[in-house]
């Protein structure tokens, strides 16, 4: 039995499948007013359509969003991490029906209708409360914390119902997946327990035994790799460069039926733990039992410690507030005393010496210049990937 989605028994999915209805809601659609929205806001609504954000019906109104960020769930007493929010800086939107307009695509499409309940304001002061407690800081140095301050002020809430998935079908025909989609996927393949990885990363060698390991451990019928295929902050790998990794790391490393590779149409947060816990939430939804939860998780920068993402299960998730359970990860690297890449906290004889531990940009300077970092970091298949698009970016930057 595939696990139960979180707050309720089925899954919800906002968007409208029925064809002739979307074709009635898009004729609708043009003689309302229209909004066009923040990617943050399009994100949300790619994920409330996709069944991910189950079981909510729409944005968030201010009191919810403060009530989430504050203490971690809707006025309702619905278990939430991170308030879900249209937020404008646009003038005169009144209550009723209004036309949500895609950002990231070309001609700005609509993509979803919402019933606009409230139209609501933050104070200064509120969304510095929000964005302190879901980013644990106000450094305008942190990608989350910039994003979020530039979004606006104005709540726009209510129920949607959401017309496309935005361009991620389009360009991410393989990996771009539901929730709905990979729960019926889980049961076709007769799965009955599940761990999912989160990565916006290429995988290498530490990764990819990650995964084994939590697999083994947990006796786990299969793994299911999850991208996040969203906006991300410069300097990240693209979605297409990291899918081809992975996809060359499952074909010759992993037995066949025991890995699924699927992605997500979301914008990186950099929340460290608050994304971690939303994580758990939509992974629960989409029907993975176990989340393996590492080091740093979902951080950037030095803004988190390195098991801040971890801890807060323990100090801010109540018992009974989810059903996925998280696996608790360490940093692992290649020990060249075992011949094999460990957790460092099951290798307490190690020194740093003992293992193979390179840099992000050690690795990354050493793929620009065409060389391969040793195997024992990274599969040479995949570090080929990489380094053609290095490579390509280094001329094209040069």
């Amino acid at each position: 039995m595939t696990i139960k989605p979180h707050g309720s028994d089925t899954l919800n999915p906002l968007y409208v499948a029925d064809k002739s209805q979307r074709e009635e809601l898009l004729a609708e659609a043009s003689s309302l007013p229209s909004l066009l929205l923040n990617s943050a806001a399009a994100a949300n609504a790619v994920m409330l359509a996709a069944g991910y954000f189950n079981p909510l019906a729409g944005y968030m109104n201010k009191a919810d969003a403060l009530s989430v960020a504050k203490d971690l769930k809707t006025t309702s007493g619905l278990f939430w991490p991170v308030p879900i929010l249209n937020l404008t800086s646009e003038a005169g939107i009144k209550p009723g029906k209004l036309a949500l307009r895609d950002p990231n695509v070309e001609g700005h499409p609509i993509i979803a209708i919402q019933d606009v309940q409230a139209v609501e304001t933050f104070s200064d002061e509120e969304l510095q409360f929000i964005a302190k407690e879901i980013f644990g800081n106000l450094d305008a140095k942190h990608p989350g914390v910039q994003t979020f301050l530039k979004l606006g002020k104005t709540v726009v809430s209510g129920p949607i119902q959401v017309l496309n998935y935005s361009y991620f079908p389009e360009e991410f025909p393989d990996t771009f997946r539901t929730a709905v989609e990979i729960r019926k996927e889980i049961e076709t393949r007769g799965w009955k327990k599940v761990v999912a990885f989160q990565t916006r990363n290429p995988m290498h060698r530490a990764h990819e035994e990650l995964c084994r390991m939590a697999a083994e451990r947990l006796q786990a019928d299969g793994i299911v790799i999850h991208m996040l295929l969203g906006k991300l902050k410069e300097g990240d790998i693209p979605a297409d460069v990291r899918d081809a990794c992975i996809r060359t790391m499952v074909e010759h490393y992993f037995p066949k039926n025991s890995v699924m590779i699927t992605g997500y149409g979301f914008d990186m947060l950099y929340a460290g733990p608050r994304e971690a816990v939303l994580h758990a939430v939509f992974r629960q939804n989409m029907g993975a039992d176990y989340l393996i939860v590492g080091r740093d998780h979902a951080g950037v920068g030095d803004f988190y410690g390195p098991f801040d993402a971890q801890t807060i299960f323990d100090e801010r998730v109540p018992a009974d507030a989810l059903k996925i359970q998280i696996f608790r990860a360490d940093n692992t690297a290649f020990s060249k005393k075992l011949g094999r890449v460990v957790m460092m906290r099951e290798a307490p004889d190690h020194t740093p010496e003992d293992f193979i531990a390179l840099s992000g940009t050690k690795v990354r300077q050493m793929l620009g210049q065409g060389i391969a970092p040793p195997p024992e970091f990274s599969r040479p298949e995949v570090a080929k990937v990489l380094m053609n698009y290095y490579q390509i970016l280094d001329a094209k930057q040069g």
